[in-house]
């Protein structure tokens, strides 16, 4: 019986190596041997979860050809990849990927690092911030007041409870975006949501347009439930969306659903436009094509005097082609795992109606929490915490790295929690992983992108600041010199796995 449970093609595993860009060679740095710097890129693609485990490699000639490298170059890396744990083979199966004994699998998405190891490493992989006291500790209590009556019941409101549902549609409401309770449902956290949607809308094998960065969570969570994504590259800096690409893509590929993040995009931070997004909207319609807007991190503007502009969905009166996706995680704390959809009423039924095989509904202790926030003002002036906390952190982490790392390049954003970084030409997935050895974890470019795209770039969120984010930057300064000078660790190197 076969040990792998999923293959990768020559060509896509071609594709994948040769987005690992290489910094030129200086005078006198000598260069791995050709088979070398095929077995690191393998092994590489696996330590970043790009290539998984148990994956079938192609066999040794197919990648040949796809390389344009001889067969014993391919044979010689294969074996070298053995020896150090990271293949398997067997006469007759093939080879397949493996992780050495007492590793830890590699993750494929964002996850935060455990509590138990922050005391070594500055953790740069999770943007999320601290809870806002005291009103996390105000919230809990709020609810547990209200909860009394909500005990005596069975406890699943697969809508959301009624008092928060309504508070919601105010809020929209408030926003000039009328809406009714019925148009709201509640969910656990923005990925509870978008994974609902993608069941009703998308089954596998059907196309979804997406940025291209995107949230790697998000684009992990779509690959997963079988989707084919269709990546729409993002105009330069911090201009938004390319509405070219994006009428090309829908007229082409009319892709049953696209995801986008118009406010503070996650990763590069950019603020669509109100023509940008009347425009998006005009050609979704018409390719008949439905929009998850992720406004997740819309709360988030950090700049004084930044107007913000109107919502997605307010360029959709009829409803029938946006579905937007809130959160408390980044505005508020991720641990309070409450998200919401707002759509048509139709397409509320029809998700509530799917709830029944999935989750059955939203902690109620945590809804009630929300809805204190949201009823007693408690809530503007938790975010308004959070913005200061994330204004202050952006300030310090942009001016050490442009002391530490000046041959960096990036836009300062005018809010959300991430800064996109081009690394001078330094691959990003080499980063992220020597970044560990000195003590600093960073998720690197390809993360973000699809088929192996943005090596030269890594994402850092306004997570850490003052004298933690001078550290910081300090070691992504030593890692990029380790990478730059080719010492990108041997594989016995002790590590945990970016995600």
């Amino acid at each position: 019986m076969a040990q792998w449970t999923s293959a990768v093609g020559a060509a896509q595993l071609a594709r994948l190596l040769n987005s690992q860009q290489e910094r030129p060679a200086g005078p006198g740095t000598r260069r791995p041997p050709a088979y070398r710097a095929l077995a690191d890129g393998v092994r590489l693609l696996v330590l970043e979860g790009r290539v998984p485990v148990a994956a079938r490699l192609p066999a040794e000639r197919e990648l040949a050809l796809s390389l344009s490298v001889s067969r014993t170059t391919v044979a010689a890396a294969y074996e070298a990849l053995r020896a150090e744990g990271f293949l398997e083979s067997r006469r007759g199966a093939g080879s397949w990927t493996a992780v050495p004994a007492g590793n830890p699998l590699p993750a494929r998405g964002l996850e935060p690092l455990p509590p138990e190891a922050l005391g070594s490493m500055i953790d740069l992989g999770c943007a999320a911030l601290p809870a806002p006291e005291p009103w996390l500790t105000r919230a809990v209590q709020g609810a547990l007041e209200e909860l009394p009556p909500y005990a005596h019941t069975h406890g699943d409101y697969p809508a959301g409870l009624p008092a928060l549902r309504e508070m919601l549609a105010e809020r929209y409401t408030a926003r000039g975006i009328p809406t009714m309770p019925e148009q709201i449902m509640v969910t656990t956290g923005a990925m509870g949501a978008i994974d609902a949607i993608c069941h009703l809308f998308a089954g596998r094998g059907e196309r979804i347009a997406v940025e291209s960065p995107s949230y790697a969570n998000i684009l992990q969570l779509m690959r997963e439930a079988g989707a084919r994504l269709v990546p729409v590259a993002m105009a330069e800096g911090l201009a938004g969306w390319d509405m070219d690409r994006w009428r090309q893509v829908l007229r082409d590929a009319a892709p049953r659903l696209a995801y986008v993040v118009a406010d503070f995009h996650n990763p590069t931070g950019a603020l669509a436009d109100e023509d940008q997004r009347r425009r998006l909207v005009d050609a979704a319609r018409s390719a008949g094509t439905v929009l998850i807007v992720d406004e997740t991190m819309s709360e988030l503007h950090l700049d004084d005097g930044l107007e913000m502009p109107r919502p997605v969905c307010g360029f959709d009166p009829a409803g029938s082609t946006v579905i937007t996706v809130g959160s408390a995680s980044k505005a508020f704390w991720a641990g309070m795992r409450i998200g919401w959809v707002r759509a048509a009423p139709d397409v509320i039924r029809s998700l509530v109606a799917a709830r029944a095989y999935a989750d059955l509904g939203t902690p109620v202790l945590e809804q009630l929490a929300v809805n204190w926030l949201l009823s007693t003002g408690g809530w503007e002036q938790a975010v308004e915490i959070r913005r200061t906390q994330a204004r202050e952190n952006r300030d310090a982490l942009v001016t050490a790295l442009r002391r530490e790392l000046p041959g960096w390049e990036y836009d300062v954003p005018r809010g959300g929690l991430t800064l996109w970084v081009r690394t001078g030409g330094l691959s990003g997935s080499r980063l992220a992983e020597v970044g560990e050895r000195v003590g600093v974890r960073v998720p690197s470019g390809p993360r973000f992108g699809v088929d192996g795209a943005f090596e030269g770039y890594v994402r850092l969120p306004f997570t850490v600041g003052g004298a933690v984010a001078d550290e910081a930057a300090t070691r992504l300064a030593a890692a990029a010199r380790l990478v730059e000078s080719g010492a990108n660790g041997g594989t016995d190197a002790p590590r945990t796995f970016v995600a």
